[in-house]
């Protein structure tokens, strides 16, 4: 099985990625780039460090430098290429995945994500050509630390007071727990931290916020201390999953009309991402705020790309990722927790009760089946229902009046 992915490289280790493997993905990736300088970061997984340093002796045997970042989130890294006026990025990282995987997200200028249609493919093949890089390293490690002002472009998403909210937060011993005290210390919110330790086991679960079974401490939690709300981050940090104050998961397409709606009240007129996932009320709701709300297929890449055509304020994603037009059209947990503080901040009720007339409509959460003939299940479908309305935006989607 191929480690290259639809949107990102990603395989266990040792057996799929291994020092050589990186060894050999930074010469492709460097031959690729054609860029003297790439931006690396890495997570806080148990292989983090060793892929790291095979990854960026295939970036110095190309000639190119490594600008080292350091253990960051995913969205550290958009920040450092957006900013800083770099041309290639790329962060070590298996997102939320189990301990035992690992794999790279890359990004070019403006940090605009490469997948597979827009790079990766071209990767695959230098990589399958097995590239060579020079027999001593032209290129250095540079290492350089934006913690600091990356906390400070942060916090510049709350453009008022937050309210003394309070909130109980689980880091999943993933990168959340490295930014979360800064970010949240000059605000009036008061938070109990689940697990900011950083450990790449995931001793007490893995790093995906989506999972019920994950966020199962993190309800009795905010139940139990009363809490206004209850937030669960992904393993870098790019993904972010909410708790209402009744100890109830919310959906991810309820955290976008949330959003969108704090949006609308600067913005009127603004347009809405929403993935075609999502309930019937993300539209609805987004218009009735005075938005346009605009359907979109599923992939970060395909989002990102699609937010930047159309110039939209905000995108969300019912994985739980949410893109901002203000973070180089890239997605950020930390920037959509701190829009759903500040709406709270805003309307004083408690979020189940904001968001009760917008859970009108029946989800079932989203179902995988595994099936021999994908194409012609679909063409099956498509003809019993050809009496309802269609569409293809990604894969077959078919709509009833009810």
């Amino acid at each position: 099985m191929s480690i290259f992915k639809a949107y990102d490289v990603r395989g266990t280790v040792p057996d799929q990625l291994n020092p050589d493997v990186a060894y050999r993905f930074g010469i492709a990736a460097a031959k690729y780039f054609q860029q003297p300088e790439i931006v690396v970061g890495r997570d806080m997984r148990l292989s983090g460090d060793e892929i790291f340093q095979a990854l960026a002796r295939g970036i110095r045997h190309c000639g190119s430098d490594v600008i080292d970042v350091g253990v960051v989130d995913s969205p550290h890294i958009y920040y450092v290429v957006g900013t800083h006026g770099y041309r290639a990025g790329i962060m070590i990282t298996a997102s939320h995945n189990p301990p035992h995987y690992n794999g790279f997200k890359l990004c070019r200028d403006r940090a605009i994500p490469i997948s597979y249609d827009t790079g990766l493919n071209k990767i695959e093949e230098i990589y399958n050509a097995n590239p060579r890089g020079a027999a001593d390293p032209n290129g250095t490690i540079k290492t350089r630390d934006c913690y600091a002002e990356y906390i400070a472009y942060l916090q510049k998403t709350v453009t008022a007071p937050l309210a003394p909210l309070k909130l109980v937060i689980d880091a999943g011993n993933g990168m959340a727990g490295k930014f979360i005290g800064d970010l949240l210390k000059p605000h009036a919110v008061t938070a109990t931290v689940l697990y900011p330790e950083l450990d790449g086991n995931f001793p007490h679960h893995e790093a995906n916020p989506l999972k019920p079974e994950n966020v199962r401490e993190l309800c009795a939690r905010v139940k139990a201390e009363g809490a206004d709300l209850g937030i669960a981050f992904d393993g870098d940090a790019d993904r972010v999953a909410f708790i209402d104050n009744h100890g109830e998961m919310i959906s991810c397409d309820m955290i976008t009309i949330l959003i969108a709606q704090a949006y609308l009240r600067e913005q009127r007129g603004a347009t809405i991402l929403y993935d075609l996932r999502s309930s019937w009320a993300v539209k609805e709701e987004v218009e009735q705020a005075g938005g346009t709300a605009v359907m979109s297929r599923v992939g970060h890449s395909y989002i990102k790309q699609q937010l930047r055509d159309m110039d939209a304020v905000f995108a969300g994603e019912l994985s739980g990722h949410y893109y901002f037009r203000d973070n180089f059209y890239c997605d950020s947990g930390f920037m959509a927790m701190f829009k759903v503080l500040q709406l709270l901040s805003t309307d004083r009720r408690p979020v189940a009760e904001i968001l009760a007339p917008m859970r009108r409509y029946f989800a079932s959460g989203e179902i995988n089946s595994r099936v021999n003939d994908p194409a012609g299940v679909l063409a099956a479908l498509e003809k019993k229902y050809a009496a309802l309305k269609q569409f293809s935006l990604d894969g077959l989607s078919i709509e009833a009046a009810d």
